[in-house]
């Protein structure tokens, strides 16, 4: 088919692979503009772009697509390439109804939750916090509202109890291509059935704020174990910031206060209901994220050291 792509992260770039390998027709990509990235700030390309170059492919980064000179010539060149269908997977700009209407098929979004559960910016890290039990990908033809349109295609996956935010967010890159594949399949093959979301299990993935980061250790262990794994939790640990990056709960028990150290070989804690989490990523101000046994012979910690939650 004749595409034209939007995406910008890594997690984006499997899905542009996949249409450029199996032989679809991608006339143009569109992503974010280049972004001061590293301790230099030097301008870098989005993963997408880098990709998009590569193959050879035209690469537009308006600012907007909604108002201004950006958007205009961005409908403008979009009209001249009369794309039979947009795909769009974390493109990061919300698309106007002008281009939402313009391509002969629509345009598809893949979403990283089973729709219409985590509608919105963080639904990787919201399925982690909440405990799902799976996540999936769903292909959905996009409409003029958030993540409202009607759903084509889901793929699923289990949430694994010792997925991460990361581990999850690899897993469903991946996965978006396959979703977007079949869907394609079945799109050309006449078999796709669009169906409309319902309104019963919406819930939205709000976007995660550096506050939701900080550990409060009288919370239940189960709690705290998925906040580590979903978005990084951080506390003070004898007087410095400590980054907890992964976890795993464990059997232990323990009538210390909430944070107090039971075991100062693996730094795991106790949290409040009494039961035990113990840190298998750490890292320090300044530092790298590292196995929590590699940190703690830089870290030394003492029996009965404690936790607290970050000013």
């Amino acid at each position: 088919m004749k595409i034209v792509f939007m995406g910008t992260p890594e997690f984006s770039v499997p899905t542009l692979e996949m249409l450029h390998n199996d032989g679809h027709e991608v006339t143009a990509v569109f992503t974010q503009p280049d972004r001061a990235r590293g301790r230099g700030k030097k301008l870098r390309p989005s993963p997408v772009k880098a990709k998009a170059l590569e193959y050879g492919i035209p690469v537009y980064q308006p600012l907007s697509l909604r108002k201004g000179e950006d958007a205009a010539e961005a409908l403008r060149i979009l009209r001249e390439l009369r794309p039979e269908l947009i795909v769009v997977i974390a493109y990061g700009q919300i698309l106007p109804k002008e281009i939402l209407e313009l391509p002969q098929y629509g345009c598809i979004n893949l979403h990283a939750s089973l729709l219409p559960r985590w509608r919105g910016a963080a639904p990787i890290q919201r399925a982690i916090l909440a405990g799902d039990a799976e996540s999936g990908v769903t292909a959905m033809q996009m409409a003029e509202g958030l993540d409202t349109g009607d759903m084509l295609h889901t793929l699923r996956t289990p949430v694994l109890p010792d997925d991460t935010a990361d581990s999850l967010h690899d897993r469903l890159s991946a996965l978006s291509a396959q979703t977007l594949r079949e869907t394609l399949e079945m799109l050309q093959n006449g078999s796709l059935h669009p169906v409309p979301q319902g309104e019963e299990g919406v819930c939205y993935a709000e976007k995660i704020t550096k506050d939701m980061s900080r550990l409060d250790f009288s919370a239940p262990a189960e709690e705290i174990d998925r906040f580590i794994r979903g978005v990084t939790g951080f506390a003070d640990l004898n007087g410095r910031r400590v980054k907890l990056h992964n976890s795993v709960l464990t059997a232990e028990h323990s009538d210390a206060p909430a944070g107090t150290v039971t075991d100062p070989d693996t730094c795991t804690f106790v949290c409040g209901d009494g039961i035990c989490v113990r840190p298998t990523v750490m890292q320090g101000e300044g530092g790298r994220a590292m196995p929590a046994a590699d940190f703690l012979r830089g870290f030394p910690v003492q029996p009965g050291d404690r936790f607290l939650t970050a000013e």
